[in-house]
C-alpha cells in the first residue's frame, strides 16, 4: 500500500476493505491494552521465590535488618548496584523500590538546595532541561512538577543529537540538566554509542555550573539477544574529562523481579552522593533492608542477574517478534510509517505519515486497544508531527499482543487512506 502513487478509485477502494475490517473489530467488544511497560505475570512469576526467602534471618553484613538506619543501603546491594551500574560501592546508594522516586529527590533537593546542597536552582531567573525526544513521558513530568522549561533534542539511532546538545549548552546558561535512558531508550530502543556518551561526559565542561546529567539506566541488563550491544561506562568517561559530579545514574530491579517491590540505586560521585544522602537523612531513618536482603538472596551477583534476565528474554522476545513480525508484513513496502526493531527495552517506537498519531490512537482506542497517548513521548504532550506512537508489548499475553497489532496496522492503513481521501 503506496498512498503516495494510488490513484483516488484505488484509495476508495482501500477505504472500504479496510473499514470493513475495522467494524469486525469493533464488534468484538474488546479490552486490550499497549500501554505501558509493566512486566507480564509470567516475568513477575520468575521472582516469586523472593517470598520468604530469608527463613527468618534478620541480620546481614552485621546489621539487624528489623531495625531504623543503614540510610545508604546494605554494603551488599550498594555492591550489587554498582556491579550493574559500571561503579564502586562508595559510588552507589541502594534504596527503596523505585528509581523514578530517587530522580524525583534528586530533582527536588536540586531545585531547593541546589545540585551541591549551596546553589538552588529555585534562585535562577530561569532553568531548563534538555529533553531527548521521543522519550519517557515521566521524565517530563518532573519537570513539569517544578516549573522547569524542556527543550526537545532530536533523538538520533546513537543517542542525543550531540551537536544540538552541545550547541543549545554554549549558548544558554539557564539550561541546567538534560534527561538519558542510554541503553534502549523510551521509547526508541536505541543504545548511545560510545561516541556519544563520551560527548555527554564531556558536557560539565562547558556547561553552567551545577549541571546535572539524570543518566537513567532502567534497561541496562533487559537484553533480548546473547549478542546485545554494550553501552560505555559514563563514569569512566567523565573521570576522563573532570566532570564526575556532572553525571548522577540511577536504576532499579523493578523489572527484574517484582515491579511493586524491587531496590533502587543511585550512582554518583563521592560528592553528590553526600549531598543527597544529607537531604535523604531528613526524610527517612533508612530504607527497607529486608527486601535489600531477600533480594541479595535472591540474586547475590551480577552474574545471576544476567541469567534471571535471560529468562525474561525467553517471555519477552516473543512478544517483540510478534509485533515487528506485524508491522514488517503491513508496511514493508509501503509510505505508511516507519519503526525501530531493538534488541532489548520495553518499546517499538512508531511513527505514523505526519499529523496522524492522534487519529491512529483514537481508533484504536474504538476498535478496543488502548495506547499510549500520541504526543506523551514529547515534552508537554506535543509532539510537532504528531507521528510518534509507543508501543508496549511486555504486558499483554502473546495471543493479545497479536490481535493487538492486527488491529494496530489496520488502524494506521485506515488513517493513511482517509487523509490522503481528505476525509
Amino acid at each position: 500500500m503506496n498512498i503516495n502513487q494510488a490513484s483516488r478509485e484505488q484509495l476508495e477502494n482501500w477505504r472500504s476493505e479496510l473499514r470493513a475490517q475495522y467494524a469486525d473489530f469493533q464488534q468484538r467488544k474488546l479490552a486490550l491494552d499497549l500501554t505501558r511497560g509493566k512486566p507480564s505475570a509470567e516475568q513477575l512469576t520468575l521472582s516469586d521465590a523472593l517470598d520468604g526467602n530469608l527463613h527468618g534471618n534478620y541480620t546481614l553484613d552485621n546489621t539487624d535488618l528489623r531495625n531504623y538506619g543503614g540510610l545508604e543501603g546494605l554494603p551488599s546491594a550498594r555492591k550489587l548496584g554498582a556491579d550493574l551500574l559500571g561503579l564502586t560501592p562508595s559510588e552507589v546508594i541502594a534504596g527503596g523500590n523505585s528509581s523514578l522516586t530517587m530522580m524525583y529527590q534528586a530533582m527536588h533537593y536540586a531545585w531547593m538546595l541546589g545540585p551541591d546542597g549551596k546553589s538552588a536552582w529555585r534562585n535562577e531567573s530561569s532553568v531548563k532541561f534538555l529533553c531527548p525526544s521521543p522519550g519517557y513521558d515521566r521524565h517530563f513530568a518532573i519537570c513539569e512538577q517544578f516549573g522547569i522549561e524542556m527543550i526537545p533534542v532530536r533523538l538520533t539511532d546513537d543517542g542525543p543529537d550531540m551537536a544540538q546538545v552541545e550547541a543549545l549548552i554554549k549558548a544558554d546558561a539557564a539550561i541546567k540538566g538534560m534527561w538519558c535512558v542510554p541503553k534502549y531508550s523510551n521509547p526508541t530502543g536505541c543504545v548511545y554509542s560510545a561516541e556519544t556518551v563520551d560527548r555527554i561526559a564531556a558536557l560539565g565542561n562547558i556547561a553552567a555550573p551545577n549541571f546535572r546529567v539524570f543518566w537513567d539506566n532502567a534497561y541496562v541488563v533487559h537484553d533480548l539477544t546473547n549478542n546485545a550491544p554494550a553501552l560505555a561506562n559514563i563514569m569512566e568517561r567523565c573521570r576522563a574529562h573532570g566532570t564526575e559530579h556532572s553525571v548522577l545514574q540511577f536504576t532499579s530491579t523493578s523489572k527484574i523481579t517484582h515491579a511493586g517491590a524491587g531496590v533502587a540505586f543511585m550512582g554518583a560521585s563521592k560528592e553528590n552522593l553526600a549531598v543527597f544522602c544529607k537531604q535523604l537523612g531528613i526524610c527517612t531513618i533508612g530504607p527497607d533492608k529486608i527486601n535489600q536482603a531477600r533480594h541479595l538472596a535472591f540474586l547475590p551477583d551480577a552474574a545471576a542477574v544476567q541469567q534471571h534476565m535471560q529468562k525474561h528474554a525467553a517471555i519477552l522476545k516473543p512478544r517483540f517478534d510478534c509485533v515487528l513480525q506485524h508491522l514488517q508484513t503491513a508496511f514493508a513496502d509501503s509510505d505508511l510509517g516507519e519503526w525501530t526493531a531493538p534488541v532489548g527495552g520495553y518499546f517499538v517506537s512508531f511513527n505514523t505519515r505526519p499529523n496522524l498519531a492522534t487519529t491512529v490512537v483514537k481508533l484504536a482506542a474504538e476498535a478496543g486497544v488502548k495506547l499510549t497517548p500520541a504526543g506523551a513521548t514529547f515534552p508537554y504532550g506535543k509532539d510537532p508531527e504528531n507521528r510518534n506512537i509507543r508501543l508496549a508489548p511486555s504486558f499483554p499475553k502473546l495471543e493479545e499482543v497479536d490481535l493487538c497489532m492486527a488491529i494496530f496496522t489496520t488502524c494506521v492503513k485506515l488513517a493513511s487512506v482517509e487523509q490522503a481521501l481528505g476525509s
